[in-house]
C-alpha cells in the first residue's frame, strides 16, 4: 500500500486567523503536528499542504515537504484532493495541522486499518469525559452505527435525552485516511452538500454521497486548537505530555 502523510494548514481560519503560525510552547503549530507525525512514519512521507507563502516558509526552513494548493480549497480535505493529484499514492493520510499533540501510536493505528481496508474511509474518534467538551460547538460529536460505521456527526451535544442531560458522547479525532477514489468523488461535488454546510464539517459530505465512513478509537491526546481558549488547553497538554 502506498500512503502519504498530509497535513492540510489554511493560514485564513475564520475563528483565528494564522493559526498553523501561533506558537505552542514557543514552537509553530503545525510544526508540533508535523513533529508528531514523524515519529510514526519516515519523514518523505508527510507533506503539509498550504495556501499561504508565510506557513510555506516555514515549512521550508524546517526542512519539511510542503506543497502549494489553491486558495479556493473550501476545505481541508479539498486540499487534500488537489495535492492526490500531485502524489503517487493509494491511500492519503489527513491529521489536521491544529492537532499539535497528536498521538503518534494513533497514526500507526489508521495506516493498520487503511490496510486491512483499502476501499474504505476512516476517521478516528475517542470518549468525551467532560460536559464541556460534550456541550462546546467547536467539538464534533460522532454517533455510529452498531458496526461501527458513522452515523452521523454534529456541533450539538448528541447523543443526549428529554432532559438533554449529558450520558456518553464521543468526539471526532481529526485523523482519517481516504483511498484515491473516494477523494475524487468527494471532489466532483462542485461544493459543501446541505448537512456539511450546516455543520461546517467536511466528513459529512462523503455521508450526503452515500459513502460509508469506518469509525476507529484513538487516544484522548488530541487537542483541537479552534479558538483562543484552545490555545491554553493545548499548551497543558503538550507539558503533560513532555513535548514542550
Amino acid at each position: 500500500m502506498k500512503f502519504a502523510v498530509i497535513i492540510p494548514a489554511r493560514y485564513e481560519s475564520s475563528r483565528l486567523p494564522g493559526k498553523p503560525l501561533i506558537e505552542l510552547c514557543g514552537v509553530p503549530m503545525v510544526i508540533r503536528t508535523y513533529r508528531q507525525c514523524v515519529k510514526a512514519v519516515p519523514p518523505e512521507l508527510v507533506f503539509v499542504a498550504t495556501e499561504d507563502s508565510r506557513i510555506r516558509d516555514v515549512c521550508v526552513r524546517e526542512g519539511i515537504q510542503c506543497l502549494m494548493t489553491s486558495t479556493d480549497c473550501l476545505t481541508g480535505t479539498d486540499r487534500i484532493a488537489e495535492c492526490a493529484q500531485y502524489l503517487d499514492a493509494d491511500i492519503f493520510i489527513n491529521i489536521q495541522g491544529d492537532e499539535p499533540a497528536f498521538n503518534p501510536d494513533d497514526i500507526k493505528a489508521i495506516l493498520k486499518t487503511a490496510a486491512a481496508n483499502p476501499d474504505k474511509i476512516i476517521n478516528g474518534y475517542c470518549e468525551i469525559t467532560e460536559e464541556e467538551l460534550f456541550r462546546s460547538p467547536t467539538i464534533p460529536k460522532v454517533v455510529m452505527r452498531p458496526d461501527g460505521n458513522l452515523l452521523y456527526m454534529s456541533r450539538s451535544p448528541i447523543p443526549t435525552n428529554k432532559k438533554h442531560q449529558f450520558v456518553k458522547s464521543w468526539r471526532q479525532v481529526c485523523a482519517y485516511a481516504f483511498p484515491r477514489k473516494a477523494l475524487e468523488t468527494f471532489s466532483r461535488s462542485n461544493g459543501k452538500t446541505p448537512l456539511e454546510e450546516v455543520e461546517d464539517i467536511e466528513i459529512l459530505r462523503f455521508l450526503e454521497l452515500g459513502l460509508d465512513v469506518k469509525m476507529i478509537e484513538m487516544s484522548s491526546n488530541s487537542v483541537a486548537v479552534d479558538t483562543p481558549e484552545d490555545i491554553q488547553r493545548a499548551e497543558k497538554a503538550i507539558k503533560i505530555l513532555g513535548l514542550a
